[in-house]
């Protein structure tokens, strides 16, 4: 049975959030359905003793480290049906990683983010509930894929820390006003056929900081050479395994499906002029070399009619204040104040811990996604007027009123709540690429020479 790794809880309405780990470049990522888990490793031989392979700033980087990420990596390499690279080359890929994620997690404890123990079981147990397991029922199937707990936890905060670093040093910083969005949707509208989505895969050959020209050409060639063996007829996610330089390198460089306002600027103009299967040419950036493929394309021009519920809700948050049970029963009591005749806004007024107590709980006309899935099954659920039972989402325990439904064509909203969020998560995405690579050359770096 494959276990999901991880996935960061979040308000779907916040859909600025929905994608914050696409490019993620660290961290345990979440495996696909019907993927399994890296395979356990062989049976233990004789035990050689442990070596350093690299410094990072004060703190070591082993060879037991840089094994297990290869074993993890080439358990992923199989089951995409992808050649491994060379072993040099995957040494380099790994070893560089290994060095990245440790220089972030550095600067997140130097910078004081710090994820506690409950904030780990907690994501665990949420992970177990979604795999439909129980939490004795998930630690057996970890053991049977050969994944200590221990470690499942320690790759879970690491993963929950670097997200931490990223909502704090990125995306808390990131806006689009106004004026981008009407800028961006006027550019779409010139254009013929509307904005379409793309489903891409690149290649990146990084271009370190401070680069002498000789270096610059050096990379420059590698992607060449990298370009030429593409054109040559060798799948590009073979080419981007063994090439790339970027994290999503062992996925064949795959970036899903973009609308132009998600993807790096520098690819913008050129994925335009590309038809399904081919590949630009060499593209430059900040970051280094690119080269990008087309692999579809599908168009959004339609209209988006939906039923739309509005919706008013009372909640109490769980947190180091208010444990479960005490809010549980706080919660039963104002359900029971209600049905006894109480009105509902002004209890919400008074007890709802969301920005909506001042209008009585009203979260306005809700569309499907807005919400977390719990809360939107309850409203489902509830007919008109009627109040729902206590329902629990990760935010806490919450009261449900629906107060009307109706259909709606919500098509020029929605297009300009993609639009924004498509340019936020451009902006947040290139910014994070940048904060990490910056990060990474700030880091002092000692990578020691085979001693065996």
């Amino acid at each position: 049975m494959a276990i999901r790794r991880l996935v960061i809880p979040m308000l779907a309405s916040a859909a600025l959030a929905a994608q914050a780990y696409a490019q993620a470049p660290l961290g345990p990522r979440p495996l696909p359905p019907g993927a399994r888990p890296a395979a356990p490793a062989a049976p233990p031989g004789p035990v050689a003793l442990d070596r350093v392979v690299a410094v990072v700033n004060d703190e070591a980087l082993t060879q037991y480290e840089m094994n297990e990420q290869k074993r993890v990596l080439l358990q992923q390499l199989r089951e995409s049906r992808l050649q491994p690279p060379a072993p040099d080359v995957l040494d380099k890929q790994v070893i560089e990683r290994l060095i990245t994620e440790r220089a972030l997690l550095q600067f997140a404890k130097d910078t004081g983010i710090r994820v506690d123990d409950t904030t780990v079981e907690r994501t665990i147990l949420r992970i177990a509930q979604e795999n439909k397991l129980t939490p004795e029922e998930f630690r057996r199937v970890l053991d049977r894929e050969g994944i200590a707990y221990a470690k499942y936890r320690e790759d879970v905060r690491r993963e929950l820390t670097v997200q931490r670093l990223r909502d704090r040093e990125v995306d808390s910083r990131i806006f689009v006003s106004d004026a981008e969005v009407d800028q961006h949707l006027a550019t779409v509208a010139s254009q013929a056929g509307g904005e379409n989505e793309y489903l891409l895969a690149h290649i990146l050959v990084r271009v370190p900081e401070q680069s002498s020209p000789e270096q610059i050409e050096q990379r420059r060639a590698r992607a060449e050479e990298a370009l030429a063996r593409v054109r040559a007829g060798t799948a590009f996610a073979q080419v981007a395994a063994t090439y790339s330089d970027a994290t999503d390198a062992q996925q064949g460089g795959n970036l899903g499906w973009r609308t132009p306002a998600r993807m790096p600027s520098v690819f913008v103009d050129p994925v335009r002029g590309l038809k399904k299967g081919e590949a630009s040419a060499v593209l430059r950036s900040p970051a280094g070399f690119h080269i990008v493929q087309l692999a579809d394309e599908r168009s959004r021009n339609q209209a988006t009619v939906v039923q739309q519920t509005r919706v008013r809700h009372i909640l109490v948050k769980v947190n180091e204040l208010t444990s479960e049970n005490e809010a549980r029963a706080k919660i039963d009591r104002i359900r029971e104040r209600i049905e006894g005749g109480a009105k509902f806004e002004d209890l919400a007024r008074v007890n709802s811990e969301d920005a909506s107590s001042a209008r009585g709980g009203d979260l306005g006309w809700i569309s499907p996604n807005d919400t977390v899935p719990d809360f939107e099954r309850a409203m489902a659920q509830l007919k008109p007027n009627e109040l729902s039972a206590p329902v629990r989402t990760p935010f806490g325990w919450h009261l449900l009123q629906v107060l009307e439904r109706r259909e709606q064509d919500v098509s020029r909203d929605r297009t300009r709540d993609q639009a924004r969020l498509a340019l936020r998560q451009r902006k947040a995405d290139e910014q994070f690429q940048e904060f990490v690579r910056q990060t990474r050359d700030r880091a002092y770096v000692e990578i020691k020479a085979d001693e065996r």
